[in-house]
């Protein structure tokens, strides 16, 4: 696999990020603070893995009719949303807790979506955070379907409508990654990503087969053996489940790279920029004063405090983006920065309409 060197041209660069680090490291030092997760992080841990399960195990004992059923498997949906960016994300990148284990379990909780955890690490840990916003490595910003995510890649006719018509399909994102993680893996296998995270591709597939064998039973058996649905309005259900979890991540993942401000480069052998100022260049922050959406989304929206420290549990995102945004005004390094979800939904919108156009 092609890989990128970041080259700092200026001086100013690499005394920006020494600074950075440095003050960023001094407030958990200050503070006494450990950069993982703490009691506030467990107990949001507790709530959004209920959001899940507890509408689940409502459709498995009570007599529920189609409608009541329906509303419970969107619920479901925003629960698994909500667990994949705030406990699945940190517990990936190792945020979460120092110890391997507590990561590695809380990790498997993308295993609920009939996702893999390999795939997801090569493809986000790997792919999209070495080589952000760059075309030919960050998947991130491949077309979706129809939908043209970079203005690298070929412009069709139909990418004139994107805009309006990638509501729609933002909502297959998880459904898709049911049948194409095998695909993936045999990708990530040719290329030697697979080899790199000193796995076997061989064992991984069988891992990953039995994993979403038996997610597969749970999700469709249990409520087949235990209630009255009829087969199709379980499928239904499955579909509405994953259809709203997919809108949610698609556009929370969004709203954080193709936006206006946002940086795309094409792939070659060097940029030259300083790593982290490449991820200041093309990452977003957006409503970061918005209290119940910065709870629900992981931090998410914290994007460009994520991409220079992925180690740091998000909950620690709120204290200290003042720290990196202040930084870089001092050194005059861009810092893209939405007000609110609805300027940064727009922007996106303005993003897909600019890119299904020449």
């Amino acid at each position: 696999m092609q890989s990128v060197k970041f080259t700092a041209q200026i001086k100013l660069e690499k005394e920006f990020v020494f600074i950075l680090r440095k003050r960023v490291n001094n407030y958990f030092k200050e503070s006494n603070l450990s950069t993982k997760a703490n009691v506030a992080m467990v107990l949001k841990t507790v709530v959004l893995m209920n959001l899940y399960l507890i509408p689940f195990l409502l459709i498995l004992v009570m007599d529920l009719n189609v409608l009541t059923g329906l509303l419970l498997s969107a619920l479901m949906g925003l629960g698994i949303a909500g667990v994949g960016m705030s406990v699945m994300h940190d517990a990936c990148h190792g945020a979460y807790s120092k110890k391997e284990w507590v990561n590695n379990l809380l990790s498997g909780t993308l295993y609920l979506l009939g996702s893999n955890v390999l795939n997801w690490k090569i493809q986000h840990n790997v792919l999209h955070h070495s080589y952000t916003n760059i075309s030919g490595l960050d998947e991130d910003i491949n077309d979706k379907g129809p939908i043209r995510l970079s203005k690298n890649t070929p412009l069709k006719k139909y990418h004139k409508y994107q805009f309006l018509y990638a509501f729609v399909f933002y909502g297959l994102m998880t459904l898709f990654k049911l049948f194409n993680d095998f695909t993936g893996l045999h990708r990530y296998d040719r290329s030697g990503l697979i080899k790199g995270q000193n796995k076997n591709v061989k064992v991984e597939f069988s891992k990953m087969l039995l994993r979403k064998i038996i997610y597969t039973v749970v999700i469709f058996g249990l409520p087949f053996w235990l209630t009255d649905f009829t087969f199709f309005q379980i499928l239904i259900g499955f579909i509405t489940m994953h259809w709203v979890a997919s809108i949610v991540l698609s556009f929370i993942f969004q709203m954080a790279h193709v936006v206006e401000g946002a940086s795309q480069s094409e792939l070659t052998e060097s940029i030259p920029t300083e790593w982290s100022v490449h991820q200041l260049n093309t990452t977003a922050d957006f409503a970061r004063s918005n209290k119940l959406l910065s709870w629900y989304v992981g931090g998410l929206n914290f994007q460009i405090e994520h991409h220079l420290f992925p180690h740091i549990c998000h909950i620690h995102y709120k204290n200290i983006a003042p720290i990196v945004e202040q930084t870089a005004v001092e050194f005059g390094i861009k810092y893209n920065l939405q007000p609110s979800f609805q300027s940064a939904l727009l922007s996106h919108i303005n993003r897909l309409h600019e890119f299904g156009r020449a």
